[in-house]
Order: structure tokens, then sequence, then C-alpha cells
């Protein structure tokens, strides 16, 4: 099943009115965002790390290391689930944890065994996508350190967007 914006509750619809503002979906790489995702993979020793960002149907990938698709759909991203909760969104074993054991992300390619995202937000605090590393062996537990290490790479994509974001208003005056 599919959601459509009508079928998103009022904390995704405001994420998918933040993410629009930034005027990112859809756009082609950039060597900002392609360093962060490197850097996370690398950090994390993990086959794919990812920028996540959530738009009406679908999860749109601004960066991506390990991972073929472009996109995914919304309604079997683990990414909509990181965005609700505050700080790193961490699935140690995705075969045993009744929300995703079931997921064709985790029946099929890429075969995720273990994810962890932290929270990409506005200023203000709207959620609208992640910063994700996915292992496809379970088991990964974040240390304390890890968490924060991969809440700091989240916060220089946010940096990243709003510079963007700035650059774009200042050109368009």
């Amino acid at each position: 099943m599919v959601m459509s914006l009508h079928q998103l509750d009022d904390s995704d619809r405001a994420g998918v009115a933040a993410l629009s503002g930034y005027g990112i979906l859809d756009t082609p790489n950039e060597p900002e965002f392609d360093e962060i995702v490197r850097e996370a993979a690398r950090t994390f020793g993990t086959p794919i790390a990812l920028i996540s960002l959530l738009d009406e149907n679908r999860q749109w990938f601004k960066a991506k290391v390990g991972l073929e698709p472009s996109e995914t759909p919304r309604s079997i991203s683990f990414c909509t689930h990181a965005i609700r909760g505050q700080g790193v969104f961490s699935v140690p074993d995705t075969t045993v944890d009744d929300r995703f054991s079931s997921n064709p992300l985790v029946t099929g390619d890429p075969g995720i065994r273990s994810y962890a995202g932290a929270p990409l937000r506005t200023p203000d605090g709207v959620g609208f996508g992640t910063l994700c590393v996915i292992g496809t062996q379970p088991g990964r537990v974040l240390t304390a350190e890890e968490t924060v290490k991969l809440e700091s790479l989240a916060v220089k994509v946010m940096e990243a967007m709003e510079r963007r974001r700035q650059a774009s208003v200042s050109t368009a005056h």
C-alpha cells in the first residue's frame, strides 16, 4: 500500500511542506552531500549510507552509497519511522522487528539487516528525512559515541541544505 498525501498525518504533511521549501527534490548529485554519505559509510563500516528525503509518496535519495535505486515507496521506508521520534532511530536486526521483518527491503534486495537513521529537521524541528547507515549483517548496535557522530553528520547535511537554500534565495533576488 502506498501512502498518498491525504493519508499522511499532520507532522508528515508539515515535513513534506518543509522539504518543498528547500527545492532539493530530484536535483542532480552535489559533491557536498555525496561526501557526507561517503563519510558516514566509512565511519560506520556499512555498505549503504543515504540522505533520504520524504515526499508524499516516496523517499528520494539526495545522496547514496551502496544502493542502486534513486527512490523507494514511502510506505516501505525506514525513514518514516525515524522522523517520528527524537534522536537516532536504530533497528539492530530487521528480521526480528515486527515493523520491518516482512518489508521488501529486508526480504529482498538490498537485504537490510540493520538500520540507524538520524532525523533531518528544519531549524524549528520539522522532520522530513534522515541521514542513515544500513548494514546487511544483523546485530549492529551504535555506541553512544557513534550515535553522537551520526547526529553530527545529520547536522552537516542540514547546514549544507540551509546554505543551498540561502544561495538559491539570493540568486532569485
